[in-house]
């Protein structure tokens, strides 16, 4: 009998289910970088634009370290919440939260001096330039906070299922942003003060819609000033690190590729490379997003040691995504003068040439990208630092500024634009040959490739999955639970208690959580022997529903209703439910030996 004969639909709705709402602060921000290149290139100047591409690298910076925030937080929540420890979760959360206001008040003073003082001479000697940089860093030091408090506080809100919040916050942003740069930019000749003021109202909005439910005390995470610890500062940072590192080393990409531009092909590449930038900025929040998302299900699959699933998200990472993004990529390609046109109108400038290149050459990395990040995103949740550092390095830095420098004497701007999908070939083949030099043989499936450890999780012969979308299902499945415990040397009584413990929760689960809405569903099955008991996790996507609510409003006097669930609570050794990003998760402990007691 074929004991793992689940499939991953529910996993694939799930993280479909989750990915706007992880993209939607980046998307914001780069319809945001748009919208400022549009005005700028059409109500400013060249200069303006050449200020947006020079202030790009201190933007990537300050993003840098918010993600190092936010990606060592997200493991370390997503991890806690899988061992059921909110109370360690609250505790990163708290901490997360300081070190994010600190790091933004440092940020806007640093920004503030290198106005007051004049820095932006070190980057242009085009005086008419570094006035319009300047102007354009105080309208945007003004929304550096809400904007590294809003990508901590969606991340947060996605875990606990909360993304509503952030999709009308989303809504109230863009809205306020693209009226406000109107206003400033083409009403009111505010210039390059007007075109970063807008968008830092507009995040500010932003985060006071995202701090309702906090302030409401609706949330799961909450603030516990009285226990931060310097050791969860140090653990975020250092878990953070090797995810976010690769935007600290893009920003010192940013000055080498500026600086090769400026030396190389002039002014023209520069706003040729700020308007490309602009919408791949854009459209790479997709693989962006799906890397968010696949960390926060690796790092809960990690925490309950589900070997499986962890393998299934990086399945729909690659085999659902890769194909969406390609065809992304191909339109992309099309309408390449199209996209030209939102930024320069006239095709005998050479920036137009320039542009309409970009668009042509930098859409081939995008599949390469969600291959690369989907494995960055599992070396960090899995401890891979070696490898999570060596890819950051090359895709960050090395790879593109090698092939840039080597490429732009003899093709110009093309060659600046061919070191990307360059870059993402040699990435590819590295995470091949890591595994293969890891595991001392080329790497013939998706496991092998992961270089998942063998003691990770139960062995496939102590563990069975399976998933169930009818009630007839869930009977057959509940007779497989019991022979798979018999032939695992479990007595007949314990056996037996185990199919019909799943039989009980799962029923209930068809029975009420597929009909309260018109939506397909179905019900994830995991079975494991481990340690002397049986572990039971039933995972469905209906609404939030915790069975001991009902075991405890049931009346003791009707001894025939809910007998079943009574029975559950009775026998289990332990029974666990927790609602994790958007799933109910029921986990039942059954002990098999039957001289160890009940936990609770």
């Amino acid at each position: 009998m074929n004991h793992n004969r689940s499939d991953y639909r529910l996993l694939s709705r799930q993280f479909f289910r989750l990915l706007p709402y992880q993209i939607l602060l980046i998307v914001l921000s780069s319809i945001n970088e748009i919208i400022s290149s549009i005005f700028a290139s059409n109500y400013i100047g060249r200069e303006a634009m050449s200020a947006l591409g020079l202030y790009d690298p201190f933007d990537t910076s300050v993003i840098a370290v918010s993600l190092m925030f936010v990606i060592g937080s997200q493991i370390l929540g997503g991890k806690a919440m899988g061992r059921n420890a909110m109370a360690e979760a609250r505790k990163i959360f708290s901490m997360d939260v300081l070190i994010t206001t600190v790091f933004s008040a440092a940020a806007i003073l640093v920004l503030s001096m290198a106005v007051h003082f004049g820095w932006s001479r070190i980057l242009t000697p085009d005086a008419d330039v570094q006035k319009s940089l300047g102007r354009y860093i105080l309208g945007v030091a003004v929304g550096i906070f809400p904007t590294v408090m809003g990508q901590q506080l969606t991340a947060f809100l996605s875990l606990e299922n909360k993304t509503k919040y952030t999709s009308a916050a989303s809504v109230a942003f863009l809205s306020v942003s693209l009226v406000l740069n109107y206003l400033f930019v083409v009403v009111y000749r505010m210039g390059e003060f007007g075109l970063g003021l807008a968008p830092s109202i507009g995040m500010w909005i932003f985060l006071m819609i995202e701090l309702k439910p906090y302030v409401g005390g609706k949330t799961l995470f909450k603030l516990l000033f009285s226990e931060f610890k310097l050791r969860d500062l140090w653990r975020i940072m250092k878990t953070g690190f090797s995810g976010s590192v690769i935007e600290g080393y893009q920003a010192v990409l940013g000055f080498i590729l500026n600086a090769l531009i400026v030396m190389y092909v002039g002014s023209a590449g520069l706003s040729a490379f700020a308007a490309t930038q602009a919408v791949m900025l854009a459209v790479g929040i997709i693989p962006f997003g799906m890397i968010q998302v696949a960390r926060m299900l690796m790092s809960v699959s990690i925490g309950e040691e589900d070997r499986k699933t962890l393998a299934d998200v990086m399945r729909v990472g690659l085999f659902r995504c890769i194909p969406a993004i390609s065809v992304i990529a191909a339109l992309m390609i099309v309408f390449a003068i199209p996209l030209t046109r939102l930024f320069y109108r006239d095709p005998s400038d050479p920036v137009f040439e320039m542009t309409a290149a970009g668009f042509r050459i930098l859409p081939l990395l995008l599949p390469l990208s969600v291959f690369r990040m989907q494995f960055s995103g599992y070396a960090q949740t899995s401890g891979k630092d070696g490898l999570s550092h060596l890819l950051a390095l090359l895709e960050g830095v090395a790879c593109v500024a090698f092939f840039a420098a080597v490429l732009i004497r003899p093709l110009g701007m093309r060659g600046v634009y061919w070191a990307y999908p360059l870059n993402g070939v040699v990435c590819a083949m590295v995470i091949v040959l890591y595994s293969w030099v890891m595991r001392k043989a080329f790497p013939k499936d998706l496991e092998q490739l992961m270089v998942i450890p063998d003691d990770f999780g139960a062995p496939e012969d102590a563990r069975m999955d399976i998933s169930v979308r009818s009630i007839d299902e869930v009977t057959m499945v509940s007779q497989q639970v019991i022979e798979f415990c018999r032939s695992r040397g479990i007595d007949r009584r314990i056996s037996f208690f185990s199919g019909l413990f799943l039989e009980e929760m799962a029923s209930n689960v068809v029975e009420h959580g597929f009909s309260k809405d018109r939506k397909k569903h179905s019900v994830d099955i995991r079975v494991v022997h481990k340690n002397d008991e049986v572990i039971l996790r039933i995972k469905d996507d209906c609404v939030p529903f915790d069975p001991a609510e009902r075991s405890e409003i049931l009346d003791p006097a009707d001894l025939v209703k809910g007998a079943g669930i009574r029975l559950v609570y009775k026998i289990a050794e332990d029974i666990e439910y927790q609602n994790i990003l958007g799933l109910n998760v029921l986990t039942i402990h059954i002990c098999t030996d039957k001289h160890q007691g009940r936990r609770h």
